[in-house]
C-alpha cells in the first residue's frame, strides 16, 4: 500500500509529477509512492486502481501547474484530476498542493468548480525549477511530518550488536581484518603485523605492543621471523580445553 498519492494532469504537471516520484522514492522508497503511469500494471483496471489507491493513501500530492486551475476539464463529472480529489475529500485524506513554476500562485476560490472551492483554503507547497533540489527536500521533510510513519531509507541504520565495527586498521603495527569486536567471541579473524598473522578461533584477543594476547580455545599464530629456528618463532597453536574423543581441538 502506498502512502503518498500523486495527482496531476498529463500537460500541466506530468513532468513535475515524475520528478517527484523520483525524488520520493528515494527518501522514502519505491513501494510508498504512487504514480498511475508507473504504479499500475498491464492489464488492470485503471479506474479500480486509482480510486483504490487514493483511498488506501496517507497524503495526496496535487500537482498544480499555472494553467491548472482554467483547464476545461476540471468542471467534467468524469475528470480523472478532479475524482481524484475529491474522493481523497471524501475520505478525509489530506490534500497538499503542490504550486508549480515560477508562475503558479496560490488558488483562489473563484477559479475553480464549487465541488474543489475547498482547495483554495488549503496550504500548498511551492516547487520552482531554480531552487528545485531545496524544493523537494523541503516536501520530503513536510511529508515526513505530516506521515510520521514513513520511514526515511536514506539514513543507514546503526550496527547491531556485536556486528562488525570496524574492518581493516593499519600502521606501522599491520592491519587487522575484524570480524566482530575486540572484546568479544571472535571466529574466523585474521590479524596481520610485523610478527606475523594471527588467527584466532573463539575466544577473547586483545593486542599490546608487538605481542598478542588471548583467551580461548583454537588460536593459531605466527610470531617472530618464522626462520624456523626455535628463537626466531614459529607456528604456534593455543588450547586451554581438554582434550575431545582422544584428539586436540583444532
Amino acid at each position: 500500500m502506498s502512502k503518498i498519492f500523486l495527482n496531476y494532469r498529463t500537460g500541466d504537471g506530468d513532468q513535475l509529477a515524475a520528478t517527484l516520484a523520483e525524488a520520493l522514492r528515494h527518501r522514502f522508497g519505491a513501494h510508498e509512492v504512487f504514480r498511475d503511469g508507473t504504479s499500475i500494471r498491464a492489464g488492470s483496471a485503471f479506474p479500480q486502481e486509482l480510486l483504490q489507491a487514493v483511498r488506501r493513501s496517507r497524503v495526496l500530492l496535487a500537482v498544480i501547474g499555472p494553467h491548472w486551475a482554467a483547464a476545461p476539464q476540471l468542471r467534467r463529472a468524469d475528470d480523472w484530476v478532479r475524482r481524484e480529489l475529491l474522493e481523497a475529500e471524501r475520505c478525509g485524506i489530506p490534500v497538499v498542493p503542490i504550486l508549480s513554476g515560477a508562475a503558479a500562485r496560490p488558488l483562489r476560490k473563484e477559479q475553480l468548480p464549487e465541488e474543489l472551492a475547498w482547495l483554495a483554503d488549503t496550504q500548498g507547497l511551492p516547487f520552482t525549477p531554480y531552487r528545485s533540489t531545496i524544493d523537494l527536500a523541503h516536501i520530503c521533510d513536510e511529508l515526513a511530518q505530516l506521515v510520521p510513519d514513513l520511514t526515511d531509507v536514506t539514513v543507514a541504520p546503526p550496527p547491531a550488536q556485536g556486528g562488525v565495527q570496524s574492518s581493516i586498521t593499519g600502521g606501522n603495527q599491520g592491519t587487522a581484518v575484524q570480524g566482530r569486536d575486540f572484546s568479544g567471541d571472535i571466529a574466523g579473524t585474521i590479524y596481520k603485523g610485523n610478527n606475523g598473522p594471527f588467527h584466532t578461533g573463539t575466544g577473547d584477543q586483545h593486542f599490546h605492543h608487538n605481542s598478542p594476547r588471548f583467551t580461548g580455545d583454537g588460536g593459531t599464530f605466527v610470531a617472530g621471523t618464522n626462520n624456523g629456528g626455535v628463537n626466531n618463532g614459529g607456528v604456534h597453536n593455543h588450547y586451554t580445553g581438554e582434550r575431545s574423543d582422544g584428539e586436540e581441538r583444532r
